[in-house]
């Protein structure tokens, strides 16, 4: 079972909770993950992810998502920082759904805590095929 940890640093509300659980407890599932793990969801402004970002990736911007994998606990994935702001424009910009694309970066910052990632061509294939697969089990498809 994953247990999910979300920290709204952005608004006092709990609308985003059910996207993060349920694409987390599909992506969980497909994944054949069979032991418990924690996974920490932390939403935020551009303000808030863009000092992050700065702060350990040297890019003095606002980004969607950023993770962090926790190598050192058995137990828990990673951190995972979500900036709603982006959330919201970039549904718009993909013309889709705020739901989707919530869903989106939350499967992408996951895969990102168990060790995918898209910095070549053949990472980036694997890494974008799962989520879609993973997505496709759920009701947040692209449209």
């Amino acid at each position: 079972m994953i247990d999910v940890n979300i920290i709204n640093q952005y608004d006092d509300s709990d609308s985003y909770q059910k996207i993060i659980i349920d694409v987390l407890n599909t992506a969980y599932d497909f994944m054949g993950i069979n032991n418990d793990k924690i996974i920490n969801i932390i939403l935020m402004n551009n303000d808030g992810v863009h000092q992050l970002n700065h702060q350990f990736r040297g890019i003095d911007k606002p980004t969607d998502v950023l993770s962090f994998e926790n190598v050192d606990l058995d137990d828990e994935l990673g951190d995972v920082f979500i900036s709603i702001d982006k959330v919201k424009s970039q549904a718009e910009e993909y013309s889709h759904s705020f739901e989707r694309e919530l869903a989106f970066l939350t499967l992408h910052g996951f895969l990102h805590c168990l060790g995918y990632d898209h910095l070549n061509e053949k990472d980036e294939l694997e890494m974008f095929g799962l989520q879609n697969k993973i997505l496709n089990k759920t009701n947040y498809r692209r449209t």
